[in-house]
């Protein structure tokens, strides 16, 4: 096919016309003929449709025929010749084809009779083109006269765009300058048609640069403001062609000529304002021809955010200097009001998103902001001039607004759409206009700097809290809906846009604090509640749709800091009688909705809307710890509480329904008390947010049917709420730290999905795919997708209260064969088939034994960093015998003393559990062995045993503790004549322990400090002032205490002492019987101050479940002392400290009231553990944050330390100085300390945060380089802040809780 035949260069011209028409918009839209060309030649990059064009079909064939035996033949040539070139790569062969075939004579033949052709096709194609524009010249002379309507047809229709794409012609300079010149108003209509004609097809970028542009643009403005359609519509075809092709600095000028064209119509052509009767018709044609005009504009406006950014600024100046010039065009002849520019662009973009464009990025905000201070303040003015008309001009009986909102929403403008506007209407668009506008300034410093702003017929200047005041009180004259839809809600309703703007202000911090944390703001909030609460009538239009946006714009308020701070602490808000707080109002008119005690509104009463929207503004309160501070005396959870057993039991009445019966005509009520119940389950979920809140919950007797609620939104992964970023995880942590919570939990299913999950992600995976997509082999010990599952379980076993109720009194299962479609579903499950593995068949019934087992022994590693946990765990499970039979089964040679481990991932974790489970200390008095292995010849230098005792190299050698009492000043003061019985003895020894602690803190050890801790003791518990508890009677007995047993776990807890006390060379070889005898006096005198509960609880059941750690710390203290001991321990027992220091002091004991005892959570946990949250969040801010965004609670993790006396976390002279400091300076200060860690381990929190591991981090890492007395001045100043709050509160843990 070398030679084309006369079909064959028909067929290809008529496939080039083809591919022309396909890329005609791309060659029309190109400035100039070269830009034509390199579109053209770039075609296949550009084009996704290239290679589908039957052009480039008929041709592609056409060079298979030509040269394809070509190719095949130098193929076959390279290949036996240079088989090297195609060992090197395929690229080679495929280089060396294409330029042989490129050199051959069939190449060059058919590359100069494929241009001989297309040349002739080519001019063919050109001259039928002249022929065609010819003939439709001719046409149009003859038909131009028969037209009555304008080619541009598109009657302002907002639907789309403006911009239009016409094919041109290039022209010539002199050409351009006759065009202009007939474009003279001067000149004939037919004339002026033509020139305008002719400029259409003109590039115009050749316009524009051409030296007859200044009078060009002159005659086109005139024929722009022509009364002539035809004329005028020509004109916006041309400026809507550059708008759509042409680079900035041409649209510019064309836009500022479109801009002053309007200017000018607009000043010298007053369009009156029509009357009520009449409004406004946009068929009128000069109102129709301003319509077109602004609508071009506005498209402009709206697009050219998209590139100006990528031109000089005054560019961009220019085009937003002339529009704020424009707009800022207001008539003043009389009292004779006129149309403005804003009234039509309000009814072409009635939510001003040219405004919102503009101000969206900084570099066009700048410009605007700069312009409307300098020169332009006026566009603001009339604004706020009209929102304030809007609200002046309120008519009670403005039924007609929600008419007009619900046509505003729904209209175009255009042929099929309305064409007639009333005055309201008009009026109502300019107002939500302007409130956009508005809206959008209050956004930005600068915009808010604006304020104050005079206008007129109002004294005194708007401030930014007048103008907020005014768009509230806008919502409050919302009109009662007229539509039976309860659907229908109109987005551009005046409350819908007010709203819109107030929940912008409250979700910027600058903003509120301007906007909507002042006085004036929250009163204006409130007054429709205290008008309700003083029973009388609120001024609302419609109450429950007003109180609605109230709740909703205060719980917005109050989720800030700054919002709940506002409404918890200023008693200036409002002022009834002597000034109370905007927290109680609040929580005073929900009790009132929830009680039913409204008499002057029933209708709000039972309005569910109205009660659950203003339940939520408590909810934002009660569920921080400083909110829950402030409204726990209301008692709001009671109210929630009996509101919900109420519905409950309305709800519960549900008829079974009977297949073919009429549904009962009370279905409604019951579907709405069922929404009603689980709106009140969510909000009394949310006192689980905080440790006190979760004892308030419990004690409602709701907990489990709020966490079976829970459980339910969890399983579908809902939000908390609006305004809550994070899901349930910190709630689930906080729930699982105490013992009714974890109870609750397994109830509900919680645990057992956790423990599906787990499963299916760690032993099933996917197994359907793996053929297409092989399962990586993961290089963590916890693979990715099991990370999820394991924090979960290690925030849900944190607590040993947890652990006891889950796994107390447990027994394995230990079956002799496992089916291998048999899941866990209990954490007594996880514990037989991922940890406990002392079997063959439990080896088999894994798919992956290695990364299962290390999952379980991970899980087991950090369960055991809580003292109490481990205490159990091997109790029960004996699992250091387990663990030590798997290292010896690992052995290669079973001789003792002689056996060689093999080193494997799993035997490696078993040896850092062993030392970790034996040995006791903190960061400097034993070593625990990484992990991981290391590089080089001896990957893992540490020893591994099969039998205790653990070796040496990990326990660190710690020098003894002086126990002679040196010369200080600490010691000076204890020998001196003063008394303990002297007023201010307390006084001095607090001033000399902190003074002796922060210069020389090495000398309060040994001595020293047993003697002034008993000192001490003695003086506060001989003041019946500083005794907090009622003496009881103790006589110390042995030989009737030595008759008591100790249980395993007290056993276990006693060994560990043991171990330790001899580690710290504090304690001999035959101190355990001592230790026994102290913890068993202990028991006896304790025992004799509690109350027998009935409770499902395991951890309410028989005695103190866990080690009595403070005792065995006070033992140790004593250098094994059980005298001294046992007289301290009696005496601390009346002091208030020995609450919240000594755990067993307080457990199930007569002191505290029934229903806190009954509770199960002790007062550590909603007293001390509460307020460590509280102010951890005030003090060091990114670390709550980072607890928050973990998933895991402060709360957890200061239980753990405090219950074990900071055992294996801080080195023993921190742990003496933690108690000496908390008895001293006060049991507050067991707050503070907590604090001073958490300020320590900040930068170590905040990275373990971003690797997500922080609970498996703050669990099993010990507190390096923390020093007491480096925080003690720290700590000090945290009294001085919170002592009155922390102290008073610890003081009332006897008093009924509220």
């Amino acid at each position: 096919m070398s030679q084309f035949s006369a079909e064959d260069e028909a067929e290809l011209q008529s496939l080039l016309r083809q591919l022309l028409k396909s890329v005609k918009e791309r060659i029309s839209g190109a400035p100039s003929v070269e830009c034509a060309e390199e579109i053209l030649l770039h075609l296949e990059e550009t084009d996704k449709n290239f290679h589908n064009y039957e052009f480039v079909k008929y041709l592609r064939q056409y060079v298979e025929s030509t040269l394809g035996a070509v190719i095949e033949e130098e193929t076959e040539v390279c290949a036996k010749g240079d088989g090297h070139a195609i060992g090197s790569g395929q690229d080679t062969l495929v280089h060396a084809v294409t330029r042989r075939s490129r050199e051959s004579s069939q190449y060059k033949q058919m590359m100069q009779t494929l241009k001989q052709t297309m040349m002739v096709i080519v001019e063919s194609l050109i001259n039928k083109f002249e022929e065609d524009q010819l003939k439709k010249e001719e046409l149009h002379r003859k038909s131009q006269h028969e037209q009555s309507g304008s080619h541009y047809t598109d009657n302002c229709s907002d639907s789309d765009s403006s911009f239009n794409q016409v094919s041109y012609a290039f022209i010539k300079q002199e050409q351009l300058q006759v065009i202009s010149e007939k474009l003279d108003p001067s000149r004939p209509r037919e004339v002026r048609w033509e020139a305008l004609q002719s400029l259409c097809c003109a590039p115009p970028s050749d316009v524009l640069s051409c030296e007859s542009w200044t009078g060009l643009r002159r005659n086109l403005s005139a024929a722009l403001a022509d009364p002539d359609p035809d004329l005028s519509d020509k004109v916006l075809r041309f400026f809507a062609k550059t708008f759509s092709s042409s680079p900035l600095n041409v649209t510019r000028e064309i836009y500022t000529s479109l801009v002053k064209s309007l200017e000018s119509d607009f000043l010298y052509h007053k369009f009156s304002f029509p009357a009520e009767s009449a409004g406004l018709d946009v068929n009128r044609p000069d109102i129709n021809r301003l319509l077109k005009q602004m609508r071009l504009m506005n498209d402009f406006q709206q697009e050219v955010t998209t590139f100006w950014i990528r031109h000089p600024e005054k560019y961009m100046e220019e085009i937003i200097e002339s529009t704020l010039a424009l707009l800022s065009l207001h008539h003043e002849h009389g009292t004779e009001k006129a149309l403005e520019p804003v009234h039509f662009l309000s009814l072409l973009d009635v939510r001003a998103t040219w405004f919102k464009k503009w101000m969206h990025g900084y570099y066009s905000r700048t410009v605007v902001l700069r312009l409307l201070e300098r020169k332009y303040k006026s566009v603001i003015v009339t604004a706020v001039q009209q929102c304030i008309y809007y609200f002046e001009s309120y008519d009670p009986g403005r039924e007609e607004t929600l008419e007009i909102t619900h046509a505003m929403e729904h209209q175009q403008i255009g042929p099929a759409q309305r064409h007639f506007y009333s005055p309201k209407e008009l009026e109502y668009t300019y107002f939500v206009h302007s409130l956009c506008v508005l809206g959008r300034l209050l956004m930005y410093t600068n915009g808010r700097k604006l304020f104050p702003i005079k206008v007129r017929k109002r004294r005194d200047p708007v401030t930014l809290t007048d103008l907020v005041v005014i768009l509230i009180n806008i919502t409050y004259q919302h009109p009662s809906p007229s539509y039976t839809d309860s659907a229908h809600s109109d987005s551009l309703s005046p409350t819908s846009l007010v709203m819109e703007v107030l929940k912008t202000l409250c979700e910027r911090t600058d903003c509120a604090v301007e906007c909507i944390y002042q006085t004036p703001i929250i009163e204006t909030l409130l007054a429709p509640i205290l008008a309700l609460l003083r029973g009388k009538a609120a001024k609302l239009n419609s109450p429950e749709i007003s109180l609605t946006h109230i709740a909703d714009t205060l719980a917005r308020i109050a989720t800030t800091q700054r919002g709940l701070a506002l409404f918890l602490y200023e008693r200036k808000l409002v002022s009834e009688g002597e000034g109370v707080s905007a927290a109680y109002i609040i929580v005073h008119f929900t009790q009132k909705l929830l009680a039913r005690d409204l008499p002057v509104s029933t209708e709000l009463e039972n309005s569910p809307a109205v009660k659950g929207a203003f339940i939520f503004v408590c909810r934002q309160m009660y569920n921080t710890c400083e909110g829950l501070q402030v409204l726990r005396p209301y008692s709001l959870h009671e109210c929630i509480a009996k509101a919900w057993r109420k519905t409950s039991s309305l709800s519960e009445r549900v008829p079974t329904p009977v297949p073919g019966a009429v549904p009962p005509s009370s279905s409604q009520e019951i579907q709405n008390a069922v929404a009603w119940e689980e709106v009140l389950l969510d909000n009394l979920l949310n006192f689980a947010a905080t440790p006190k809140g979760l004892l308030l919950l419990q004690q409602t007797g709701a907990i489990h049917e709020c966490v079976t609620y829970m459980f339910s939104r969890f399983s579908k992964k809902l939000q908390v709420s609006r305004c809550e970023k994070f899901g349930y995880g910190v709630m689930v942590t906080q729930i699982a730290a105490t013992a009714p919570g974890i109870v609750a939990l397994q109830s509900s299913g919680f645990i057992q999905a956790i423990v599906v999950e787990l499963w299916s992600a760690l032993e099933c995976g996917r197994e359907d795919v793996r053929v297409v997509h092989p399962k990586s082999i993961p290089m963590d010990p916890i693979e990715r997708s099991c990370l999820k599952s394991f924090l979960t379980l290690v925030n849900l076993l944190s607590s040993p209260q947890a652990v006891w109720e889950l796994l107390g009194h447990q027994a394995l299962p230990n079956k002799t064969e496992y089916n291998l479609r048999e899941m866990p579903s209990s954490i007594v499950d996880v514990m037989d088939r991922l940890v406990v593995i002392n079997s063959d068949a439990k080896i088999h019934s894994l798919f992956n034994y290695e990364q299962s087992h290390t999952f379980g022994l991970r899980l087991l590693s950090v369960m055991c960093c809580s003292l109490d946990s481990f205490l159990l765990l091997e109790s029960q499970y004996k699992l250091s015998e387990m663990l030590l039979q798997s290292q010896k089964d690992n052995a290669i040679d079973s001789a003792p003393g002689e056996g060689e481990f093999i080193i494997d991932g799993l035997s490696v974790e078993r040896n850092h559990l062993l030392v970790r489970m034996n040995a006791a200390g903190g960061p400097s008095e034993r070593r625990l062995p990484p992990r991981a292995l290391q590089k080089g010849s001896d990957p893992y230098p540490w020893p591994m045993f099969s039998s205790y005792p653990v070796p040496t190299c990990f326990v660190l050698n710690v020098p003894k503790t002086s126990r002679t009492k040196q010369d200080s000043e600490i010691s000076a003061f204890l020998a001196s004549k003063e008394t303990e019985r002297d007023e201010n003895w307390m006084e001095n020894c607090r001033r000399h322990y902190c003074k002796a602690m922060s210069s020389k803190s090495s000398t309060l050890t040994g001595n020293v400090l047993t003697d002034l801790l008993e000192r001490a003791v003695l003086h506060l518990s001989s003041s019946s002032a500083n005794c907090f508890f009622p003496p009881a009677e103790y006589k110390v007995v042995d030989h009737s205490v030595k008759t008591r047993s100790l249980t395993s776990v007290e056993q276990l807890g006693v060994r560990i002492s043991l171990r330790y006390g001899l580690l710290l060379k504090l304690l001999r070889e035959d101190s355990e019987q001592d230790l026994c005898l102290l913890i068993k006096h202990c028991q006896e005198f304790l025992s004799q101050q509690r109350v027998t509960l009935q409770s499902e609880l395991c951890y309410l059941r028989g005695g103190y479940p866990g080690h009595d750690w403070f005792s065995s710390t006070v033992f140790l203290l004593m250098c094994g002392d059980v005298a001294r001991s046992l007289s301290l321990l009696l005496r601390f027992s009346r002091l208030l400290p020995s609450a919240f220091l000594w755990p067993p002091r307080l457990y199930s004991s007569v002191h505290l009231p029934l229903e806190v005892a009954q509770s199960g959570i002790p007062p550590l946990y909603s007293c001390t553990a509460h307020y460590v949250e509280m102010l951890l969040k005030e003090e060091v801010p990114l670390v709550y944050s980072a607890f928050r965004m973990s998933g895991f609670t402060p709360s957890q993790m200061c239980m753990q330390w405090l219950t074990q006396c900071f055992w294996n976390y801080l080195d023993w002279p921190e742990i003496c100085h933690y108690v000496a400091t908390c008895v001293i300076m006060g049991p507050d200060y067991q707050v503070y300390m907590c604090i001073a860690v958490l300020k320590h381990l900040q930068q170590d929190i905040l990275q373990h945060t971003h690797t997500q591991d922080l609970q498996v981090f703050l669990k099993e890492e010990p507190i390096h380089a923390f020093r007491v007395s480096d925080y003690l001045e720290y700590m000090e100043s945290l009294e001085r802040s919170y002592r009155g709050l922390v102290l008073t509160d610890m003081r009332s843990i006897l008093q009924k809780s509220t």
